[in-house]
Protein backbone atom coordinates (compact mmCIF):
# COMPACT_ATOMS: atom_id res chain seq x y z
CA UNK A 1 0.00 0.00 0.00
CA UNK A 2 1.25 3.49 -0.82
CA UNK A 3 0.02 7.08 -0.95
CA UNK A 4 -0.84 6.87 -4.64
CA UNK A 5 -3.09 3.84 -4.03
CA UNK A 6 -4.92 5.68 -1.23
CA UNK A 7 -5.46 8.63 -3.59
CA UNK A 8 -6.86 6.32 -6.27
CA UNK A 9 -9.36 4.84 -3.79
CA UNK A 10 -10.53 8.29 -2.71
CA UNK A 11 -11.00 9.40 -6.32
CA UNK A 12 -13.48 6.57 -6.92
CA UNK A 13 -15.19 6.70 -3.51
CA UNK A 14 -18.98 7.11 -3.32
CA UNK A 15 -21.97 5.94 -1.26
CA UNK A 16 -22.07 2.53 -2.91
CA UNK A 17 -18.40 1.51 -2.54
CA UNK A 18 -17.37 2.59 0.96
CA UNK A 19 -16.23 -1.01 1.51
CA UNK A 20 -13.06 -0.06 -0.44
CA UNK A 21 -11.87 1.83 2.63
CA UNK A 22 -11.45 -1.39 4.62
CA UNK A 23 -8.68 -2.38 2.18
CA UNK A 24 -6.58 0.69 2.96
CA UNK A 25 -7.09 1.38 6.68
CA UNK A 26 -5.43 -0.45 9.57
CA UNK A 27 -7.68 -1.73 12.39
CA UNK A 28 -5.96 0.69 14.79
CA UNK A 29 -6.09 3.72 12.51
CA UNK A 30 -6.14 7.22 13.99
CA UNK A 31 -8.03 9.70 11.80
CA UNK A 32 -8.03 13.45 12.46
CA UNK A 33 -9.42 16.48 10.70
CA UNK A 34 -10.48 19.98 11.71
CA UNK A 35 -13.59 18.67 13.48
CA UNK A 36 -12.88 15.06 14.52
CA UNK A 37 -10.40 12.67 16.05
CA UNK A 38 -11.38 9.04 15.63
CA UNK A 39 -9.49 5.98 16.81
CA UNK A 40 -10.03 2.55 15.30
CA UNK A 41 -11.42 1.27 12.02
CA UNK A 42 -14.95 0.72 13.39
CA UNK A 43 -15.32 4.38 14.37
CA UNK A 44 -13.84 5.55 11.07
CA UNK A 45 -16.14 3.27 9.08
CA UNK A 46 -19.17 4.62 10.97
CA UNK A 47 -17.98 8.20 10.33
CA UNK A 48 -17.75 7.62 6.57
CA UNK A 49 -21.14 5.89 6.44
CA UNK A 50 -22.75 8.86 8.21
CA UNK A 51 -20.86 11.40 6.10
CA UNK A 52 -21.83 9.83 2.79
CA UNK A 53 -25.45 9.24 3.84
CA UNK A 54 -25.87 12.99 4.46
CA UNK A 55 -24.29 14.34 1.27
CA UNK A 56 -25.49 14.28 -2.31
CA UNK A 57 -21.91 14.20 -3.58
CA UNK A 58 -18.38 14.16 -2.19
CA UNK A 59 -15.67 13.83 -4.84
CA UNK A 60 -11.91 14.11 -4.47
CA UNK A 61 -9.52 15.28 -7.16
CA UNK A 62 -5.99 14.27 -6.12
CA UNK A 63 -3.60 16.99 -7.24
CA UNK A 64 -0.30 15.42 -6.20
CA UNK A 65 1.19 12.83 -3.91
CA UNK A 66 4.55 12.37 -2.24
CA UNK A 67 5.93 9.59 -0.10
CA UNK A 68 9.10 8.87 1.82
CA UNK A 69 9.25 5.51 3.55
CA UNK A 70 6.10 4.89 5.59
CA UNK A 71 4.90 8.50 5.50
CA UNK A 72 3.40 10.60 2.73
CA UNK A 73 1.11 13.42 1.66
CA UNK A 74 -1.75 13.92 -0.76
CA UNK A 75 -2.95 17.33 -1.90
CA UNK A 76 -6.56 17.38 -3.05
CA UNK A 77 -9.60 19.40 -3.97
CA UNK A 78 -12.93 18.17 -2.65
CA UNK A 79 -16.25 18.91 -4.34
CA UNK A 80 -18.99 18.62 -1.74
CA UNK A 81 -22.74 18.89 -2.31
CA UNK A 82 -24.73 18.96 0.93
CA UNK A 83 -28.34 20.20 1.12
CA UNK A 84 -27.58 22.43 4.13
CA UNK A 85 -24.44 24.07 2.70
CA UNK A 86 -24.47 26.92 0.19
CA UNK A 87 -28.09 26.27 -0.75
CA UNK A 88 -27.19 22.82 -2.07
CA UNK A 89 -24.59 24.19 -4.52
CA UNK A 90 -21.18 22.56 -4.89
CA UNK A 91 -18.66 23.68 -2.28
CA UNK A 92 -14.97 23.29 -3.18
CA UNK A 93 -12.37 22.77 -0.48
CA UNK A 94 -8.60 22.44 -0.90
CA UNK A 95 -6.72 20.23 1.52
CA UNK A 96 -3.76 18.07 2.37
CA UNK A 97 -3.74 14.59 3.90
CA UNK A 98 -0.78 13.32 5.92
CA UNK A 99 -0.66 9.52 5.89
CA UNK A 100 1.46 7.03 7.82
CA UNK A 101 1.55 3.31 7.07
CA UNK A 102 1.98 0.20 9.20
CA UNK A 103 1.73 -3.39 8.01
CA UNK A 104 0.79 -2.20 4.52
CA UNK A 105 -2.20 -0.10 5.63
CA UNK A 106 -2.89 3.47 6.74
CA UNK A 107 -2.38 3.67 10.52
CA UNK A 108 -2.57 7.49 10.71
CA UNK A 109 -4.54 9.92 8.54
CA UNK A 110 -4.64 13.65 9.28
CA UNK A 111 -6.52 16.04 6.98
CA UNK A 112 -5.61 19.72 6.90
CA UNK A 113 -8.16 22.08 5.38
CA UNK A 114 -9.92 25.36 6.13
CA UNK A 115 -13.07 24.44 8.07
CA UNK A 116 -14.40 27.94 7.38
CA UNK A 117 -14.04 27.43 3.64
CA UNK A 118 -15.97 24.18 3.89
CA UNK A 119 -18.55 24.86 6.54
CA UNK A 120 -18.86 28.26 8.20
CA UNK A 121 -18.83 30.35 5.02
CA UNK A 122 -21.52 28.15 3.49
CA UNK A 123 -24.12 28.25 6.24
CA UNK A 124 -26.93 30.75 5.53
CA UNK A 125 -26.59 33.22 8.43
CA UNK A 126 -23.07 32.52 9.66
CA UNK A 127 -21.67 32.59 6.11
CA UNK A 128 -22.73 36.19 5.60
CA UNK A 129 -21.12 37.21 8.90
CA UNK A 130 -17.83 35.42 8.09
CA UNK A 131 -17.69 36.97 4.61
CA UNK A 132 -18.33 40.45 6.06
CA UNK A 133 -15.51 39.97 8.55
CA UNK A 134 -13.14 38.89 5.77
CA UNK A 135 -14.03 42.00 3.76
CA UNK A 136 -13.25 44.20 6.76
CA UNK A 137 -9.92 42.42 7.25
CA UNK A 138 -9.09 42.90 3.58
CA UNK A 139 -9.05 39.21 2.70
Amino acid sequence: MDVQTVGEVYQQLNKSNLHLLSDIYHEEVVFEDAAHKLEGWCKLESYFQTLYSNVHRCDFDIIEHQQSGDSGFLTWKMALVHPKLSGGATVYVNGVSHLKFSQGKVIYHRDYFDLGEMLYENLPLLGAVIKAIKVRLGK
